[in-house]
């Protein structure tokens, strides 16, 4: 990932630090240039000072021929001289240069001639008549100054166009450049990752059975491998619970049916007529009895269907008598809880497993007596709908939490709303309600009671197609 964000950074870095540059360079000739022409501005304008003082002072020893003159020309002669010598420290080019050190030549040549001619000498009066030649030398080293600082100032202004025309393509360039770049990472990253994160969605749902392998980066396929340890541990910790619930269900069913033969050779008077109090305490082991096999039913399925071992045993069957079965077997137990019946279902003959929608509305049923007061009411309703059987089952009890509602399917979950039954469930049983309806392509889902408590909608094809093993896998 380092290397990725270096190599998407480098392009980026390249044209700060190019864009700094340049505008380093241009600064440093703009400083130069702007210094170069405060100078030399100031010594044009000392040197026409300097050769106009020259003149003066030949000019009044020519009238009073003081010796004093001369030193004061000597004076004068130093500073222009001086003058020239920081003209030749800017960087002139030659013809400026050569007119500058011809322009020093004849004023020193003056500055000989002052000194060996007489006052009142016609050779003083040539060397003073000279003076305005040495201006016109003084205003041509001025005027090539000026143009080359001219010269340098259109250079500037060129180099600063060019450096700005070299940055717009260099971003223009760039910023395609690094949005692919960024998007080679983020396709090289991003496929790990969102197969890390389909992973950590299937181990949360408790699907083991995809292996994890990740191809990408080195430090992704190194969290890959840590998933795939992780799946491997969740998946044999399933089995190993699938196993012991198998193991503990088989051996509890052989006590248990030794356990409800006996019950019901009691109630049958096998071994003598039973006195009423007898006969009511045997009908509460038969009922007890009953609801320990459901519980231990309802353990065989979800142990067999987590670990894929069952399929659909698809037949034709009447909903009516499968319904008032269900109901026969909970009769004691509605019966002592005093709930009333409401129960409405259509003519239908669905094509389904029978077994399996026996248990569907078994664990309905179940759950609506446990959360359902003395002196409650449970609604049963079945109808079809566009070739589906919609069951609605449901109850007068405290209802479902909004916060509880996506947990209440889960395997081994019970809520916290306090239940009105007297023997406490598994919490397996709307899981295994879930595994069997998504196992016949259906679906469930919770829906607001009108008058309050719980209301589960159980949607099932009446039609379902020839039973495979490998469909019920897939659901």
């Amino acid at each position: 990932m380092l290397i990725g964000f270096t190599i998407v950074a480098a392009p980026l870095l390249f044209a700060i630090v190019n864009a700094a540059v340049q505008m380093n360079h241009l600064s440093a000739r703009s400083e130069q240039l702007v210094v170069h022409g405060v100078r030399g501005t100031r010594n044009n304008q000392r040197m026409f000072e300097e050769i106009g003082a020259l003149e003066r002072t030949a000019r009044l020893y020519q009238i009073i021929g003081s010796t004093d003159l001369l030193d004061v020309y000597a004076r004068n002669q130093e500073r222009l001289v001086a003058t020239l010598n920081e003209l030749f420290a800017l960087p002139l080019d030659s013809e400026a240069r050569n007119d500058a050190l011809a322009l020093k030549t004849e004023a020193d040549r003056l500055q000989q001639e002052l000194k060996h001619s007489a006052p009142s000498s016609p050779r003083l009066g040539d060397m003073i008549n000279a003076f305005p030649q040495l201006v016109e030398m003084a205003s041509k080293v001025s005027g090539k100054i000026s143009a080359q600082i001219d010269r340098e100032l259109n250079g500037l202004q060129s180099a600063t166009q060019q450096a700005q025309q070299n940055l717009f393509w260099e971003t223009l360039l760039l910023v395609p450049l690094t949005l692919a770049v960024v998007g080679v990472f983020t396709y090289l990253f991003g496929r790990p990752i969102r197969a890390i994160d389909r992973a950590i969605s299937e181990l949360g749902r408790g699907t083991f059975s995809r292996p994890i392998a990740i191809r990408g980066p080195a430090d992704l396929e190194r969290l890959a491998a840590q998933l795939e340890w992780l799946r491997g541990r969740l998946l044999e910790l399933a089995q190993e619970k699938n196993r012991f619930l198998r193991h503990m269900s088989h051996e509890l069913k052989t006590p248990l049916a030794n356990i409800r033969e006996g019950t019901e050779l009691l109630m049958d008077g096998a071994v003598g007529e039973l006195q009423s109090s007898q006969r009511e305490v045997t009908a509460i082991l038969r009922e007890n009895g009953m609801k320990l096999q459901r519980l231990i039913e309802n353990l065989l399925s979800f142990s067999a269907w987590q670990a894929k071992s069952v399929g659909l045993e698809i037949s034709e069957f009447k909903l009516r008598p499968l319904v008032k079965s269900v109901l026969e077997n909970q009769q004691l137990t509605l019966v002592g809880q005093r709930v009333r019946l409401d129960v409405h279902v259509e003519d239908l003959t669905p094509i389904a497993d029978r077994g399996k929608v026996r248990l569907i509305l078994d664990n309905l049923l179940s759950n609506a007596i446990k959360f359902t007061p003395r002196g409650g009411t449970i609604s049963i309703h079945a109808r079809a709908e566009r070739e589906q059987l919609v069951l609605d089952v449901m109850d007068s009890g405290p209802g479902i939490p909004p916060e509880e509602r996506n947990r209440i399917f889960e395997a081994f979950y019970q809520g916290k709303t306090p239940q009105g039954g007297h023997v406490k469930g598994t919490g397996i049983g709307l899981s295994v309600v879930t595994e069997f309806v998504n196992a016949h392509g259906g679906s469930i889902e919770i829906l607001e009671a009108k008058a309050g408590g719980a209301h589960f909608r159980v949607r099932l094809p009446l039609r379902q197609s020839t039973p495979t093993r490998e469909k019920a896998h897939a659901a």
